[in-house]
């Protein structure tokens, strides 16, 4: 057996946690897709589901970057600038193109949202690779292998619109891609992967063994885009194998910072919070989480009335000019600050915090230890 496995695993988490929340997660997604006809959940996202993965996971994860930002005083003194500005930028853009028309704000948000996503997915398999000391091949070979995993599905997906779901709302993506070349798209990913796994199978034929929890994510990574978008026939399926994979690792990203951070003495009235664990952690989050979602609903939406109730406020256009941005800001806000707040390079403290010694990284000081990988740049 010790053939199969790395010298050194190098997990990011530990391998329990990597396990859980990268391979669990996918593992979790299929299981849920394959069970829908039994959970009465074929078809459109029942209410249920909408409120325990698109609320508790995808909305709650976005507003987990509080605790690395607005939330801590020392963090908000050190870079006023960003912290200002960043929300600030985003919100006039937003305004802008709302007011170019409703199209071109949704379609914007979700080329963004889409550019996170994959970015994100890429950043974990990087952040493996530095932590194991791989060469430059297979480091490219990890990357091309991401990408590929993320593109494909993706460049098919705009050749064979529309489906019958949306990333945020109704022709959010450009249309009129040939199909051909979303054929295509699919090819070369099977190509792409194809050459990342002989790769790693000649690492065991050369006896260096297998770096386990990369391994499982790409796989991971594969199975819920393909399965996600390809072979996805509704919104149920779409939005589990969306955002599941997607949020859980960042829950356990942010909770470790967190755990770091308030060994320092950080939080200060929010310690309680945070000493009560991952129920206090998750807890204020999904509170957050369905406080937006109550006024996206209210001012917006007008679409859950068993969750939010029946009365609402219907604005006129120029005013929803105004709020739909507003009301988007906190997404927006944590694309852009995730370019920025988990380089290493400008606060080396921060793999100290996370549990990640200097040593199991390359070269702070260049920034190629740098964890914005995870996150568009």
């Amino acid at each position: 057996m010790s053939r199969f496995l790395a010298p050194s695993q190098a997990w990011l988490f530990g391998r329990g946690v990597d396990l859980a929340v990268f391979a669990g997660s996918a593992l979790v997604s299929v299981v849920l897709v394959l069970a829908a006809p039994a959970l009465g959940a074929v078809g459109d996202t029942p209410l249920w589901a909408w409120a325990l993965f698109v609320v508790c996971v995808d909305v709650a994860h976005v507003w987990s970057t509080l605790f690395r930002t607005y939330l801590d005083g020392d963090e908000l003194r050190s870079r006023p600038g960003l912290y200002i500005t960043a929300p600030l930028a985003a919100y006039l853009l937003g305004v802008l193109a709302y007011l170019l028309s409703p199209g071109t704000f949704w379609r914007l948000f979700a080329y963004t949202a889409l550019f996170h996503f994959i970015r994100q997915q890429y950043g974990w398999v990087a952040l493996y690779g530095r932590k194991a000391r791989v060469s430059d091949t297979e480091r490219v070979l990890d990357a091309a292998a991401i990408y590929a995993a993320t593109l494909g599905p993706v460049l098919w997906w705009h050749a064979n619109l529309p489906r019958a779901f949306w990333w945020f709302v109704e022709n959010d993506f450009v249309s009129g891609l040939p199909a051909w070349v979303g054929t295509g798209a699919l090819v070369l990913q099977g190509l792409v992967l194809a050459a990342w796994a002989g790769f790693q199978c000649a690492r065991v034929l050369r006896g260096e063994g297998l770096q386990v929890g990369k391994v499982l994510l790409v796989l991971a990574t594969g199975v819920t885009w393909f399965g996600g978008i390809v072979v996805a026939r509704d919104d149920f399926a779409f939005t589990v194998m969306n955002v599941v994979l997607h949020g859980v690792p960042y829950f356990a990203l942010l909770f470790r910072y967190t755990r770091g951070r308030l060994a320092e003495g950080g939080y200060g009235w929010l310690g309680p919070v945070v000493r009560a664990g991952l129920p206090g952690f998750l807890g204020v989050l999904c509170v957050l989480a369905f406080g937006e979602e109550l006024l996206w609903d209210k001012l917006v939406w007008h679409e859950r009335p068993l969750l939010f109730g029946e009365a609402g406020l219907v604005l006129p256009p120029d005013v929803l000019a105004l709020v739909v941005p507003l009301l988007a800001l906190p997404q927006a806000t944590h694309y852009v600050l995730d370019a920025f707040i988990w380089k290493t390079s400008r606060e080396p403290r921060l793999l100290a915090r996370l549990g990640w010694s200097r040593g199991a990284a390359q070269a702070p000081e260049t920034g190629r230890a740098s964890l914005s990988g995870l996150m568009p740049r």
